[in-house]
C-alpha cells in the first residue's frame, strides 16, 4: 500500500453533506471578518491582533461566569478549574502584545487616521471582565448607550455581584464574621477597602489547613488579578512604544489613562493580607 493510498484510507475524502472542519468553526464568517479600511500592510496585523484578544476575552468571560456561579453554589472544585483556565488566557493575551509590537510608529501611522473614533477603550468585552471581576464605574455604560443589547448586558454585570463579591458571600455562608455592608449593598459600586475584611483573610491565612479550599480561593483569585496586571501593564507598553504619550483614538488620554488602571485593584484586601500575616 502506498503512503497516499494510507492516507486515503484514513481519511474522508467524500465530504459532501458531512460536517467539515470550516463548517464547525465557521471559518468563512471568521476569516471574512478582516477588513482593512486603508490598504496598509500593518493594518491586518492590527486587526487579527485584536480580533484574537477580543476571541480569548469571550472566553475569559465565559470561564469567569462559570467561576461565580460555581462560587455561588459551592463547587469550589469547579470554581477552581474555571479559574486556572482564565490564567492560561490570560497568558495569551499578554503574549499577544509581544506580536503587535513588531508594529513600529511609523507602520502605525500610515492607517490610524483610518480607525475614526475606534478605541480598545470602546471593547465592551474587555468592560464586561473588568465587572466581573469587580471593577464597578456606570460611567464606562456611556460608550455603549448607541448599542442597546451591549448596554443591558453590561448595565446587568454592572449590577450584579462580581466574583469577589461571591467570595465575600461564600465566606459569610461559612461562619466568618464578613461585615454586613459589604454583603447587602449596591453591587454596582466600587466597594472601599475594609480592614476587617483583610483580617478575616488574615485568619484564613494562619489557619490554610483548617479553610484550605478558602485559602485556594483566595489564591487563584490574585494569580487572576497579577495576570490582569501584566497584561495591563503590557498593554500601556506597547501603546507607549508605538504612539508614545498621544491620546487615544476614541479621546482618552492613552497611555496616562492605562497606566492609571495598574493602580487599581480588584481584590485590595488579598493584597493587603500580605503585610500583615
Amino acid at each position: 500500500m502506498t503512503e497516499n493510498s494510507r492516507i486515503e484510507e484514513g481519511m474522508h475524502l467524500d465530504l459532501k453533506d458531512r460536517m467539515t472542519y470550516g463548517d464547525y468553526l465557521q471559518l468563512p464568517t471568521l476569516l471574512a471578518a478582516q477588513k482593512p479600511v486603508s490598504g496598509e500592510h500593518d493594518e491586518p496585523l492590527f486587526i487579527i491582533v485584536h480580533h484574537v484578544q477580543e476571541l480569548w476575552l469571550k472566553l475569559t468571560a465565559h470561564e469567569l461566569n462559570a467561576a461565580i456561579q460555581a462560587i455561588r453554589r459551592d463547587d469550589l472544585s469547579f470554581a477552581f478549574k474555571a479559574m486556572a483556565r482564565v490564567t492560561r488566557i490570560q497568558e495569551q493575551l499578554i503574549q499577544a502584545w509581544d506580536v503587535l509590537s513588531t508594529m513600529t510608529p511609523a507602520d502605525y501611522l500610515k492607517f490610524r487616521g483610518s480607525l475614526g473614533q475606534a478605541s480598545g477603550f470602546q471593547s465592551y468585552q474587555y468592560r464586561l471582565v473588568e465587572f466581573l471581576l469587580g471593577a464597578k464605574d456606570a460611567k464606562m455604560l456611556l460608550p455603549h448607550r448607541h448599542d442597546a443589547a451591549v448596554h443591558a448586558m453590561l448595565d446587568e454585570a454592572l449590577r450584579a455581584p462580581s466574583i469577589y463579591d461571591e467570595t465575600l458571600l461564600l465566606l459569610a455562608r461559612r461562619g466568618l464574621p464578613v461585615p454586613a455592608e459589604a454583603l447587602d449593598r449596591d453591587f454596582s459600586a466600587v466597594r472601599p477597602f475594609d480592614p476587617r475584611i483583610r483580617d478575616i483573610w488574615a485568619d484564613v491565612y494562619r489557619a490554610s489547613e483548617h479553610y484550605f479550599d478558602l485559602y485556594e480561593l483566595a489564591e487563584e483569585l490574585v494569580d487572576i488579578e497579577d495576570w490582569f496586571q501584566q497584561w495591563r501593564f503590557r498593554h500601556a507598553k506597547t501603546v507607549q512604544r508605538i504612539i508614545g504619550f498621544k491620546p487615544g483614538t476614541g479621546g482618552s488620554s492613552g497611555v496616562g489613562y492605562l497606566k492609571t488602571a495598574l493602580d487599581r485593584s480588584f481584590f485590595p484586601e488579598l493584597w493587603d493580607v500580605r503585610t500583615v500575616l
